[in-house]
């Protein structure tokens, strides 16, 4: 499952002599530490089981970790680059790890569903947009764009900048 969210729970083990030789996925050399981690099914020196992204000692900072699209992750830099769902916030469907994506107050959103509400033009990167209770509107549709015309805040609108899929 490529694309798909792995949740994986980091278990510390006791390692060390006396037990069978086990060979970490991380490195590939023989674990010979007290301590070891297994997640995704694999053995891991503590030192070796890192996120793909800020390269945080997965072991140190938790008991979870994250695996999509060939990347290792650590739950803040999942949640970064595929939201808390994995899904896309219009349409619910799955967000290839490749795939380049637009976010709003923290949602991820595929290119193509990051539409205007109501005349569902494609909003790219540069155009100006509003958010308003989790509904996105071009700067020609937003709710009652007469009044704001010449009122408008950085609270009220958002310059929209793709996010890449790379850390």
């Amino acid at each position: 499952m490529v694309n798909s969210r792995v949740e994986s729970t980091a278990v510390a083990v006791t390692g060390g002599s006396g037990g069978a030789v086990r060979s970490c996925a991380g490195c590939g050399g023989r674990i010979s530490d007290r301590f070891l981690l297994f997640s995704m099914d694999r053995y891991w020196h503590t030192r070796c089981l890192k996120c793909s992204c800020c390269q945080a000692q997965l072991g140190e900072i938790g008991s979870t970790c994250f695996s999509k699209g060939g990347m290792i992750l650590c739950r803040n830099d999942y949640i970064r680059l595929f939201g808390h769902s994995g899904a896309c916030n219009a349409c619910g469907q799955s967000i290839p790890a490749s795939e380049m994506v637009m976010r709003a107050q923290g949602n991820v959103y595929h290119l193509k569903c990051f539409t205007c509400a109501t005349c569902r033009n494609r909003l790219v990167p540069g155009d100006r947009f509003h958010y308003v209770n989790g509904t996105i509107f071009c700067e020609h549709d937003r709710p009652g764009g007469a009044l704001l015309s010449s009122h408008l805040t950085p609270l009220q609108s958002n310059t929209l900048l793709p996010d890449q899929k790379v850390c």
